[in-house]
C-alpha cells in the first residue's frame, strides 16, 4: 500500500484536489497583481478562503497509537453518534457493539485501523446522500465496508458517505496487514463511520463523547481488563 511522504502535512490522494484551488487561485492573484481591478481582488479574496478552507480540511496530523492487548481506537476524528449492540452479518456475522462518530466539515478526515489486523474483506456499496448524522444514513448511504481479523477477532469498518461527502477512499486490498492506527482510507467532506466491534468489549466512551483516530480508545476486550486489574498493585 503506497505511504505518503512523512514531510507532506495533507492526506493522500489530496494532491489532485489542493492543486486544484491552488493554480486558479494563484492565477487569479498574478492578474490581479498586473490588472489591480476591485472585482478581481474580490475573486482573489474568495479563491484564498475556499483554498485555505480545502487545505485545512485535507490537513493530516501524526498520531500516536496507545499500546496494549485487546485495545480498539477510534477510526475517525469526531463525536460519538450512537452506541448500540446489534446484529453484524458480514463480518462478524452475529451480535455485535456498534459505535458511530459523526465528522463535520471542521474534522480531520483521514480513517485508521481500530486494531492490528489482516484486510479480509472489502466492499464499496452505491447509495444514497443523506445527513450522516441520521440513523438511516448507515444502511441507506453509500459506503465503503472493510473487515479486518487478528486471530479470532473480527471487527468491520464502514465508512458512510453524507450530504457533503461525495467521494470515499480506501487504500489497502485484501490480504494487506494494518496495523493499529495506520491510516487506511478518507472520506471527503463531511461524514460518519461505523466500527462494529465483537460482543462484549467494554466501551470505554460515550455518546457525545470527542475523540481523535488512531489516539482515543474506543473500548478493550474483558480479557485485556481483567489483565489489567491483574497487574495492578
Amino acid at each position: 500500500m503506497h505511504k505518503k511522504p512523512r514531510w507532506w502535512p495533507f492526506a493522500q490522494g489530496a494532491e489532485t484536489t489542493l492543486a486544484l484551488v491552488t493554480i486558479p487561485t494563484g492565477g487569479v492573484i498574478a492578474l490581479w497583481v498586473c490588472w489591480p481591478h476591485p472585482l478581481i481582488a474580490i475573486l482573489a479574496a474568495l479563491l484564498v478562503v475556499v483554498s485555505s478552507l480545502v487545505f485545512y480540511f485535507f490537513r493530516d496530523p501524526e498520531r500516536h497509537p496507545p499500546t496494549g492487548d485487546g485495545l480498539f481506537v477510534a477510526p475517525a476524528d469526531g463525536r460519538v453518534m450512537t452506541i448500540r449492540a446489534m446484529e453484524e452479518p458480514i463480518v462478524l456475522q452475529g451480535p455485535a457493539m456498534q459505535i458511530s462518530i459523526f465528522m463535520s466539515v471542521l474534522n480531520v478526515h483521514v480513517n485508521r485501523s481500530p486494531m492490528a489486523g489482516e484486510v479480509a474483506f472489502r466492499q464499496y456499496r452505491a447509495g444514497r446522500f443523506l445527513p450522516a448524522y441520521r440513523s438511516e444514513a448507515s444502511t441507506e448511504n453509500e459506503s465503503n465496508l472493510l473487515g479486518l481479523i487478528e486471530g479470532e477477532t473480527r471487527v468491520l469498518i464502514k465508512q458512510v458517505a453524507g450530504i457533503l461527502a461525495r467521494r470515499i477512499v480506501c487504500w489497502p486490498a485484501v490480504g494487506e496487514r494494518l496495523a493499529r492506527g495506520q491510516r487506511f482510507g478518507l472520506i471527503k467532506f463531511g461524514s460518519r463511520v461505523d466500527l462494529f466491534l465483537p460482543p462484549g468489549v467494554e466501551v470505554l466512551v460515550a455518546v457525545g463523547d470527542k475523540v481523535r483516530a488512531g489516539e482515543t480508545i474506543l473500548a478493550r476486550t474483558r480479557l485485556a481488563h481483567l489483565r489489567r486489574e491483574e497487574e495492578m498493585p
